[in-house]
């Protein structure tokens, strides 16, 4: 709210300890607690501690107290000037820190001030001339898309909302697997059991139900997986039949992986698929071979490794031992993802980073991945991370699978969260039209299997449980947008429109209540940031729900269309700038902030 303050001081410093000879450190501004007045504050302890490295005998902390000083009484306060003179700020120097203290009513001001003038742009960032990919979601196609696949869903496009609203330019990448056993199983299966069969509406649900029956038939009769390796052999010949089957058939898997999508309000940019990148990625295993980083085992029944620790000179083992290809010469997870690292780099030769938001136990597998394509000698390595996230479980503890019948299917899910939903939106409210009711239904249900995903670390379990997430009272979506509701029903029964209203004048005595919402909605900016650094919607997930119960700690303490006509026009001001914030961040949630519930 004060940056242009911020940067005015930091220029007088900069010039002052120049002057002076006195190597500055750079300078780490940091909110302080509120305790009558906001403020930041900063430390020279770093550029003491400097002098001292450089030879000049001093005490760092008397030092950096005596800087502190004479920043305060010189550089801040100089012939040319005070910068404080205003009355707006104040500064002390106190312990080798220099402290900024604003006038209350003129942070409030400027906060509330800066949301209603930014709207759905407050929070974000300056644009940077960072491009950043992160791929997610990467369902299988020819399987039903299910519970499990959710959180890498919802966790990849939070990123994605994020890291845009914080100034970067994202490429939103998918990786579905379409080729590999399990999809050989599938074409064996519907070729023996289900020829002709066509998918039903719901796509994904009816590819998963020829999947689980050819799991189960094969676990039946294992003899069966003959006849499997047969069908795999006529694709490795690139049988017609066989090809033209699996294009088909992958195609009604993309459709409904595109409903799902659509039905989550998810969107990608570009798809890369393991079938393309299964040819060259055998000729980079080829090629380590040749330069003796990987190791050939097959004439000896072995497969194809790299022993990375040996490879770096390690004597302990870290990184352990990869097979990039196994001993028949048929393709894994390494060898396309060895591909797939470059050819990222080839579309988008830009990139700064490449972000594989993938779970947890694939930890391993890419730090392997990424270890050897930078022993190989490819710069891009360094740019390739890996966020992990933990599994969503059922209650008890069931975690999903595919083959042993513990799937819940996602968009079984989407409709019980919308049915439930609409339950509880009518015993709110009444009152609601059945357009208002299907409406509210909809973002409430959405909210509600996407906050508790969001709202966990990343590297933690979430075991969803509908109580919870259906909570209007409690760390839940439903409140949250409750809380949007609220704030568009005191602007609408005081019948003024955000835009219209006055600039803030809050020329009264805050109340508690009012300090607490005023403090939480500044900080949002900064935690926009912070969650795009970390990768961590969290931080967001957090950040509204403290909004959301500061404002029903305000709504409870502070009239508002009953006031004096001047805490009135303020206080409905500040309710404006709490709908948009929790506007903005439910949006990098993938959330609706709803109008009416």
């Amino acid at each position: 709210m004060f940056q242009t303050e911020q940067q005015a001081i930091d220029a007088r410093i900069k010039t002052f300890c120049e002057a002076n000879g006195i190597p500055l450190a750079a300078l780490e501004w940091k909110p302080l607690p509120f305790s009558g007045e906001w403020g930041m504050s900063t430390s020279f302890f770093a550029t003491a501690a400097v002098e001292a490295r450089l030879g000049k005998k001093v005490v760092v902390a008397q030092r950096a107290q005596e800087i502190a000083g004479q920043v305060k009484e010189r550089a801040l306060n100089s012939p040319k000037g005070s910068l404080y003179d205003s009355g707006s700020y104040h500064v002390e120097a106190v312990n080798g820190y220099l402290n900024v203290y604003f006038d209350t009513q003129e942070y409030t001001r400027r906060v509330v001030d800066t949301v209603l003038e930014q709207k759905n742009r407050f929070g974000s960032g300056p644009a940077t001339d960072q491009r950043v990919m992160i791929e997610f979601s990467q369902p299988n196609t020819h399987k039903a898309f299910h519970v499990g696949h959710l959180r890498g869903t919802i966790l990849g496009d939070a990123i994605c909302r994020i890291l845009e609203f914080a100034g970067h330019e994202v490429v939103r990448a998918n990786y579905p697997g379409d080729m590999g056993l399990h999809v050989i199983k599938w074409l064996w299966g519907y070729l023996k059991y289900h020829n002709g069969e066509e998918p039903s509406a719901d796509i994904t649900k009816w590819m998963g139900e020829v999947y689980a029956d050819t799991s189960k038939r094969l676990e039946e009769t294992p003899d069966l997986e003959a006849e499997v390796r047969d069908v795999y052999a006529r694709w490795d010949q690139r049988d017609p039949e066989i090809v033209a089957l699996w294009e088909r058939t992958r195609e009604w898997s993309l459709e409904g992986f595109r409903q799902m999508y659509t039905a989550l309000d998810v969107r990608f940019d570009v798809y890369y698929f393991n079938s393309q990148e299964e040819k060259p990625g055998k000729e980079i295993v080829e090629e380590l071979v040749r330069r003796g980083i990987a190791i050939d085992d097959r004439p000896q029944g072995g497969a194809v490794i790299v022993k990375i620790d040996e490879a770096l000179g390690l004597n302990k083992e870290q990184y352990r031992t990869a097979i990039v290809l196994r001993s028949d010469g048929t393709a894994l997870y390494s060898t396309e993802d060895l591909a797939l690292a470059l050819h990222k780099f080839r579309d988008y030769p830009d990139l700064a980073k490449s972000i594989y938001v993938v779970d947890v136990r694939q930890s391993l597998h890419f730090t392997q991945v990424f270890k050897i394509l930078e022993i190989a000698g490819h710069a891009q390595a360094q740019k390739c991370s890996h966020v992990s996230y933990e599994l969503v479980t059922l209650p008890g503890n069931v975690v999903m699978s595919s083959r042993e019948g513990t799937v819940v299917l996602l968009e079984d899910l989407l409709r019980e969260a919308t049915s439930r939903a609409k339950k509880e939106a009518h015993k709110k409210n009444p009152s609601l039209s059945e357009a208002q009711l299907e409406s509210v239904a909809k973002a409430v249900g959405l909210g509600a299997l996407k906050y508790p995903i969001l709202a966990r670390e990343n590297t933690k379990m979430v075991t969803f449980d509908w109580q919870t997430a259906l909570d209007f009272n409690g760390q839940a979506a439903p409140y949250i947008q409750y809380a949007h509701v609220r704030c568009n029903s005191i602007l609408r029964k005081a019948g003024v429109d955000s835009p219209s209203l006055r600039p803030s004048r809050f020329n009264y005595s805050l109340e508690p209540a009012e300090v607490e919402l005023i403090d939480w909605l500044s900080r949002f900016p900064s935690e926009v940031q912070r969650a795009a650094a970390e990768y961590k919607p969290l931080a967001i997930a957090s950040i509204a729900y403290d909004i959301a119960k500061a404002f029903a700690g305000f709504y409870d303490a502070c009239p508002v269309v009953q006031a004096s006509p001047e805490v009135r026009d303020a206080r409905l001001r500040l309710v404006a700038a709490t709908m948009q914030t929790l506007a903005n961040a439910l949006a990098l949630l993938g959330i609706t902030a709803p109008e009416v519930m």
